[in-house]
């Protein structure tokens, strides 16, 4: 076994097996999403535990703004004629496209914020999207074993007063889902900011159950990314 730096977090090396870990929360030392992608992983680590754990951590490694226009407009012109910043956002796409196509099975945790998608989630996505091996036409992702991880302040489900509100989960499953074409299961936890809001504090006992639910989740389907991965191993 060897240690090595990606993404600005250590990473565990090892030959056999592989999972690729996406963080999106801004807040890690208190994430909800962090907390149950954990029992996601201890599952793949306690199938494989010699496997490789390749962590890439959004809130401390962002993704440049402008890093998706410059990789964009660089495919426009030659490489002879690409400008510095198009050369490096180019460069980093194919590193992230590069992490997923390596890994044999794939973990994401990313919250809802303000009612949509995690903004270092999808500069992240835009960016790796222009590395053609994983657009739609590209087949480097089909079928490969995912787990999405989302967390949610409020509880968007029907019939709650801000049905629909969520515009952050259908589209992570659109994109991993249909576009990448993952084998994916989801894990979600509403409710997050009960505890946190007092204009919450009614529901604590329904907080309380989701909560135990979501782990159950986790721990059920980090069980079933590493025995997956055993099948088509």
């Amino acid at each position: 076994i060897r240690l090595s730096l990606v993404g600005s977090e250590m990473c565990i090396r090892d030959s056999s097996m592989s999972l690729f870990r996406l963080d999106a929360s801004i807040l890690p030392a208190s994430s909800a999403s962090r907390s149950l992608a954990d029992l996601v992983e201890a599952e793949w680590t306690a199938s494989h535990p010699d496997s490789t754990v390749t962590r890439r951590d959004l809130a401390a490694d962002p993704v440049p703004a402008t890093a998706w226009a410059d990789a964009v407009t660089g495919g426009f012109v030659e490489e002879a004629q690409r400008t510095d910043a198009q050369r490096a956002a180019r460069a980093l796409a194919t590193t992230f496209a590069d992490e997923l196509i390596a890994a044999d099975a794939l973990l994401f945790a990313v919250p809802l914020y303000n009612y949509g998608v995690s903004q270092h989630f999808k500069t992240w996505f835009d960016l790796a999207y222009t590395d053609p091996r994983i657009d739609p036409q590209g087949t480097a992702l089909r079928g490969k074993p995912a787990t999405l991880v989302t967390v949610l302040g409020g509880n968007y489900a029907p019939g709650t007063p801000k049905e629909g509100w969520d515009h952050s989960t259908g589209w992570l499953r659109r994109v991993l889902e249909d576009v990448w074409g993952l084998d994916l299961r989801v894990v979600e936890r509403p409710f997050t900011l009960v505890g946190v809001n007092p204009a919450l504090d009614a529901f604590a006992d329904t907080a309380r159950e989701l909560k135990e639910n979501a782990e159950q989740s986790a721990r059920t389907y980090g069980r079933e990314l590493a025995a997956l991965r055993g099948e088509v191993a």
